[in-house]
């Protein structure tokens, strides 16, 4: 297997996907060991920051990448594997931001009330028991939680030579926050340009589903992963696989269209692994699907929809290759 190390330097963070050019050019199949900055660029380090006069909303959310891959063409599959995770830094932090998060006014839901209160919480790693540590800003309460490593934004190239903000989840990935991609997850994507110019940022030590105040415990991130090609048979929308469940990701506003993305979506799914007629599949999907909300703070809201394997007959999807890349990852670890 072919193994690439890729560490970006500053002025080679991507902001977009699409209308970038390739950082490198790989081979399907093979493993990329990557650093990414986190969602704040670096520019909060301390509970003290004023995130308003920290941020520069130009330089948000850094993307890794993206690559080229040899023989992808439009239609394709692109199959991303995640081996491991790991923080790059000894402590996160995460912030309210004026006008940002679930719980506020925002720029598309004007209200008239004053911005909540800006300030930043820091979480510091305790790498011997696999925690992240959470402080009160006021009082003396404080909570170890677990370390939940994840990455909220991997993704391709739109189609149509369209360039979105790398803070926007669609149809090509991005921004999705959900905590179902962590190590263990097979992604797959669409691929819309000759490459598909797969790229990956935005680490989360660990994130509650919705993402409530915007932000999660941001941190630089250490991945490996496992980028393959199928040829043929690309998913409308990213579809997410790992050991117990199908997953898919719809991202859309208002909320429920979200929901129906991936509803509507993983009846597409149940109906080509089951060989179910639509309506049948619809009404199996009504009593054993589960929705976790990833994120309501983006541009779009993104919400899974979630079967467990254990419900259902036994079946491979995409040819069987995440079982593959599962047994490939046990090589790099």
């Amino acid at each position: 297997m072919d193994v690439v190390d890729f560490v970006p330097q500053r002025d080679q963070f991507v902001y977009t996907f699409g209308g970038a050019a390739p950082a490198a050019t790989i081979r399907p199949g093979t493993a990329l060991r990557l650093w990414s900055e986190d969602a704040f660029n670096n520019a909060i380090t301390s509970r003290s920051d004023v995130p308003s006069s920290k941020l520069d909303p130009r330089f948000l959310n850094p993307q890794t990448g993206p690559f080229y891959i040899e023989g992808a063409a439009p239609g394709d599959t692109l199959a991303v594997h995640i081996v491991e995770l790991t923080p790059a830094r000894s402590w996160g932090a995460s912030a309210t931001i004026p006008f940002f998060g679930g719980l506020t006014m925002t720029d598309r839901t004007s209200l008239l009330h004053e911005a909540l209160p800006e300030a930043v919480w820091i979480y510091e790693i305790d790498s011997a028991a696999q925690t992240v540590g959470f402080q009160t800003r006021r009082g003396d309460f404080e909570l170890a939680l677990p370390l939940e490593p994840m990455l909220g934004t991997v993704g391709v190239a739109p189609a149509g030579s369209e360039v979105f903000s790398s803070l926007t989840p669609e149809r090509f990935g991005g921004n999705m926050d959900t905590p179902e991609m962590k190590v263990g997850t097979t992604a797959y994507f669409n691929v819309n340009v000759d490459g598909a110019m797969f790229s990956l940022g935005d680490g989360h030590y660990r994130q509650g589903e919705g993402e409530a105040c915007g932000t999660a415990v941001e941190g630089a991130m250490n991945s490996t992963v496992i980028v393959d090609l199928i040829k043929g048979g690309g998913p409308v929308w990213p579809r997410l696989e790992n050991d117990s469940h199908w997953m898919i990701v719809g991202s859309s506003r208002p909320m429920e269209d979200s929901w129906r993305i991936s509803q509507v979506q993983m009846i597409h799914w149940l109906s080509e692994l089951f060989e179910l007629e639509t309506m049948d599949a619809y009404q199996l999907l009504t009593q054993i699907s589960l929705v976790p909300v990833a994120n309501v703070v983006d541009t779009n809201y993104s919400v899974v929809t979630k079967v467990s394997k254990d419900l259902l007959p036994q079946r491979s999807a995409f040819g069987g290759i995440h079982a593959d890349l599962r047994e490939r990852a046990r090589s790099l670890m």
